[in-house]
């Protein structure tokens, strides 16, 4: 498409339902230009936006083994959108703000937009989603049951909770990217899953052994990028049942666990150094120094320079 034209200089009349799924980024009020959509093998997360819809096509996903979670983040008439599954059309109503489809890739879904739509869209790969089942002690699940504009609480919070840092120079962690998954494929697996095979699972926390390697690999690794499967492959478990004992040990998340760490290592470095908190911040393995300070900010309640300053005021006091 031409990045200067706008949507009808490419009008199809007749809306080919033959259309590549494309994701649409604004670059002016008139000119969206699309870009490939791409399902790989990983968790990926991808923010669809269109001030005028595209209410001349009709776009088509390509089969993958992947799983499509879609959550509209603002109104759309239901005159003005409609979804097919293995060429049948899906009876919908008015598109509500944090409604979510729940559609396998395999049923060749196709969706049409007439007018101005936000979409987050979640792409979960089956064979993750395969792993976390049979961790979870739920077997491998055979099919998952179609949800169309579904009032999904768990999915509209992990949004709520994704929706600050997209777009956003400080992008959230790999390791918190991969805590999102785990969280959103026991929730599908569980609410959507179906022929479900049950058998025993273990609720306990990580052996001592696994509890020191776990705690020293976050610490020798805390200005790199962590995957849970690197933490997980250092204790000899699966992602997800790392994942469950690593937060029944600690009692947080490993992606919480490093975030307070991160933390309590710049507190060392600000009591105990006269670096500036540029470096600081790097030392303890932030982006740059306004992500430190927000981080720093969330945790502790105060700015990092103002607990400095109180730091050194009690010192000097005492």
């Amino acid at each position: 498409m031409n990045k200067n034209a706008s949507p009808i200089a490419e009008k199809n009349p007749q809306a080919s339902p033959e259309a590549p799924f494309t994701t649409f980024i604004q670059l002016d009020g008139t000119s969206p230009v699309p870009s490939q959509f791409r399902t790989p093998g990983t968790f990926t997360i991808t923010r669809l936006q269109s001030p005028v819809g595209l209410p001349d096509r009709i776009t088509k996903l390509s089969p993958v083994p992947a799983l499509l979670v879609s959550i509209s983040l603002k109104s759309l008439p239901s005159s003005r959108y409609q979804v097919w599954t293995a060429d049948k059309l899906i009876a919908t109503s008015i598109v509500h703000p944090f409604r979510s489809n729940v559609i396998d890739f395999d049923s060749q879904p196709r969706c049409w937009a007439g007018s101005a739509f936000d979409y987050v869209h979640y792409s979960i790969p089956r064979k993750g989603l395969d792993d976390i089942a049979e961790d979870l002690g739920l077997g491998r699940v055979s099919d998952y049951r179609l949800a169309v504009l579904e009032d999904d609480l768990v999915v509209a919070q992990i949004t709520k909770s994704i929706l600050p840092f997209l777009g956003r120079k400080d992008r959230l962690s790999v390791l918190a990217l991969d805590q999102f998954s785990l969280v959103l494929g026991a929730h599908l697996l569980q609410q959507y899953g179906v022929q479900q095979k049950k058998s025993p699972r273990s609720n306990g926390g990580l052996a001592p052994w696994q509890k020191r390697r776990a705690s020293e690999f976050l610490h020798e690794n805390m200005h790199g990028r962590i995957r849970l499967s690197d933490i997980a492959r250092e204790c000899g478990l699966s992602v997800s049942h790392f994942a469950r004992s690593f937060k029944a040990s600690f009692g947080a998340s490993t992606h919480r666990w490093l975030i307070q760490h991160r933390v309590d290592h710049a507190k060392q470095l600000m009591s105990q150094t006269s670096m500036s908190l540029i470096d600081i911040a790097i030392q303890s393995g932030f982006n740059d120094q306004a992500a430190f300070t927000r981080t720093f900010h969330q945790v502790v309640g105060v700015s990092p320079g103002r607990w400095r300053r109180h730091y050194r005021t009690r010192q000097f006091s005492a």
